[in-house]
């Protein structure tokens, strides 16, 4: 401590509160520095709007199950499949508008993609989960079987509560509904067995 603020063994109360004062308000100043530049590493939001890839963590998915990210403002489903589900794909595919994928292939599906799962791994169905009719987001439908607004041969599925446009476990639109296309499969890449990169397939 300097002369100026210890007087006779005394410490000045003043100039001890200026220094103490002064320490903090430097302390905030270089972190209000640093924060932005680690915040400038993140995707922003305006990059995440504008497409940004975005990482899922799929490791506590069961099969059978469906989680929901983000991605462009769109919720993309990701759906575990059961070897029930899988199995049943095949059956239907007389049913449908376009079993192969090959309608408008550029815009609903990446070529990965344009198979009988629509996927990478079979287990996994990737898809943007927005009717390709209006714009509605549709509703799951996994447990086969009948129900309310659907056929008594029902193999699960999504059921399109808007207009009635329903789609398999593979986001295949079913004829004779109001939806003209599948569900679109979004470019993605796994980066491990547990992790997913939408909006991004480079090395797909």
């Amino acid at each position: 401590m300097s002369e100026s603020v210890v007087k006779n063994g005394l410490v000045d109360a003043e100039k001890r509160t200026w220094l103490i004062a002064s320490s903090a308000v430097g302390a905030l100043g270089t972190a209000a520095v640093v924060a932005p530049f680690v915040a400038s590493f993140q995707p922003s939001e305006r990059a995440k709007a504008a497409g940004a890839a975005v990482e899922a963590d799929i490791s506590a998915l069961k099969p059978g199950e469906k989680m929901t990210v983000e991605w462009r403002g769109k919720p993309v489903w990701i759906v575990r499949r059961t070897p029930e589900m899988l199995a049943a794909l095949p059956k239907l595919d007389d049913q449908l508008v376009d079993p192969a994928s090959t309608r408008k292939p550029d815009e609903q599906a990446p070529a990965y993609a344009r198979n009988a799962t629509r996927s990478i791994k079979p287990e996994y169905l990737v898809t943007i989960g927005i009717c390709t009719h209006l714009g509605c987001s549709p509703s799951d439908k996994f447990q086969a079987g009948p129900q309310a607004s659907l056929p008594d041969d029902w193999q699960g599925g999504f059921l399109c509560p808007c207009h009635g446009s329903t789609f398999d476990l593979a986001g295949r639109v079913f004829k004779n509904k109001p939806a003209p296309d599948n569900l679109e499969i979004p470019p993605h890449m796994y980066l491990s067995d547990s992790k997913l990169l939408i909006g991004d397939d480079k090395k797909a």
